[in-house]
């Protein structure tokens, strides 16, 4: 599968983009991090050592899905609009 169609159909639904289920498992923990981060706990993390990422995977995943939630945020607070450039996704 071309790299941009992947990209494109996770964008679109990463449930059914027919990623490897490790990837599967890592965008279950984006997404429940994103929106039910306080519903968050240690199983969480285990899920994806069992997955096969270590500590500094998981660490470096977690910084960097914190990073785009906040930027996210700022953004939309501030009504801070994509430039002309970037096409739209999804």
């Amino acid at each position: 599968m071309a790299a941009d169609a992947l990209v494109n159909q996770v964008v679109a639904d990463w449930r059914t983009a027919g990623l490897e289920e490790r990837d599967q498992r890592l965008c279950e923990f984006a997404a429940k991090l994103t929106k039910e981060q306080y519903k968050m706990t240690s199983q969480d993390l285990e899920t994806l050592r069992s997955s096969g990422f270590c500590d500094r995977s998981i660490h470096d995943a977690v910084q960097v899905i914190g990073y785009f939630n906040y930027i996210t945020r700022i953004a939309d607070s501030l009504g801070v609009e994509p430039e002309e450039s970037i096409r739209h996704w999804g």
